[in-house]
């Protein structure tokens, strides 16, 4: 697994490199991107005058005003984009063309930042490397577009692979163009099971990269779309009785060139790393779903019945299952990989590639022993054959996410302290908000009886 072709011609290696980019494609402006700690985008503009400083000194902005950054009084923060991000936006004017870069964040004295979700997942990848491991990612993006952002009135009634009832073939195909511009390669895409559902999936890159992918590609979805009139959204669950919005994350392991889950031998093609790592997200699952579902519409999607996972067990063909291994075709050894099947594509994607890592590398670490796959439905299953196999379930709430997230060593070990503790106070922020009030359901079912 490496960088497309695509990717190496637009991606420079250096600030060397961006500058040359700058001139030769008439750059006027750079617009800084980062995230605050639940991956809403943050981004500020600066001439190019200023992109040799920025690269030398950083940009200093406000950090108390950002999500889970720095209190008031320790407050400066600096921003230094990162050259490998550099890449022209494809829906600015091509005349003056505007810039962007990702940014690692610093503190004043030149330290890292530990409230910055980039530097969390490098900090992460590097504990990795140090055992001789690379992670590769390959996400699948559902969203759903709407005629405007005030409700969900949906664009068409079709369903998954649906071709005369896609009222949305040309935004996605626009969407491609704009991400292939930005060398950002796209295996395929399609209506998905939901009206006005559609799924554009990313081919696999290095964690990090992904991560700085993904981003790009939620603004490049919503950004074409405005250009439609119309609304683009991947909150994970808009519509009551319809499936909701997922992005399974797809995972393999390499060291070197080779792929680390990969076992010729075994009757599942897996080796014994890939299944300590399955144990490991098995065994944690409960533990970082806080990260990787973190709103309290995100659990309206994790219900039996709208293909979401819930049930904690894995498989190879059963699509019923938390974890899913895709069948081994001969000659794509580099191809084997896990498939992670509860994230949603509103989650910080630096947060949740580090919560997946991590969960899985302390399998292999601790030997975890990995379960008979389950190849039944699940979803059909009674509540005592569950037991009976031994499944467990993922949290039904956000309120019980935060309960396994507050003990949970592993959690705090891959966020650090920092972020880890202001996630937390922000969720529970969120839970009571949610909590205390008087829902549309409530008055419909309650006020005519009570």
């Amino acid at each position: 697994m490496g960088s497309a072709k695509l990717n190496k011609v637009t991606r420079p290696r250096d600030k060397k490199d961006a500058m040359e980019l700058v001139r030769k494609h008439d750059v006027k402006f750079i617009r800084l991107w980062f995230t605050d700690i639940h991956g809403q985008l943050k981004s500020f503009a600066v001439p190019v005058s200023e992109l040799e400083f920025a690269f030398n000194e950083g940009m200093g902005f406000d950090g108390s005003s950002i999500k889970g950054f720095a209190r008031i009084d320790e407050s400066d923060m600096i921003a230094r984009p990162d050259p490998a991000t550099f890449v022209i936006l494809p829906w600015r004017p091509k005349e003056k063309a505007v810039a962007r870069m990702f940014c690692d964040i610093y503190e004043p004295d030149g330290s890292p930042y530990k409230g910055d979700p980039r530097y969390i997942l490098k900090v992460n990848l590097e504990k990795a490397k140090k055992k001789g491991f690379t992670l590769y990612v390959g996400p699948e993006l559902e969203y759903f577009y709407f005629k405007n952002d005030k409700n969900t009135e949906t664009l068409d009634e079709g369903g998954y692979f649906d071709y005369p009832l896609d009222a949305a073939e040309d935004l996605r195909r626009d969407t491609i163009l704009a991400l292939e511009t930005m060398g950002i390669q796209v295996e395929y895409s399609h209506h998905e099971v939901a009206h006005s559902q559609h799924e554009i999936d990313l081919r696999y890159e290095d964690a990090l990269t992904m991560a700085d992918i993904v981003m790009t590609h939620r603004i490049i979805v919503k950004e074409i779309a405005k250009q439609y009139n119309v609304y683009a959204t991947f909150m994970p669950k808009p519509i009551f009785g319809q499936n909701g919005s997922g992005m399974h994350t797809h995972q393999s392991l390499f060291r070197g060139n080779k792929n680390a889950f990969f076992d010729p031998k075994d009757p599942y093609f897996l080796s014994d790393t890939a299944k300590k790592y399955i144990a490991g997200i098995l065994t944690h699952s409960k533990e970082i779903t806080l990260v990787l579902n973190q709103w309290v519409n995100s659990y309206k999607r994790l219900v039996p019945g709208y293909e979401a996972p819930v049930y904690i067990c894995w498989a190879r063909r059963n699509r019923s299952t938390l974890v899913r291994v895709p069948l081994y075709k001969p000659g794509k050894e580099k191809a084997t990989r896990v498939e992670l099947r509860s994230p949603d594509p509103s989650c910080n994607p630096y947060l949740a590639f580090a919560c997946m890592l991590n969960a899985g590398l302390k399998g292999v670490e601790k030997g975890y022993k990995l379960p008979e796959p389950m190849e039944m439905d699940v979803y059909h299953l009674s509540e005592s054959e569950r037991l009976k196999y031994n499944i467990d379930t993922l949290p039904g709430s956000l309120n019980r996410a935060i309960e396994f997230a507050e003990e949970s060593e592993l959690l705090r070990e891959t966020l650090g302290n920092h972020i880890f503790e202001q996630f937390i106070i922000s969720k529970k922020v969120e839970w009571d908000e949610y909590r205390i009030r008087i829902h549309p359901y409530e008055i419909q079912r309650y006020l005519p009886i009570l």
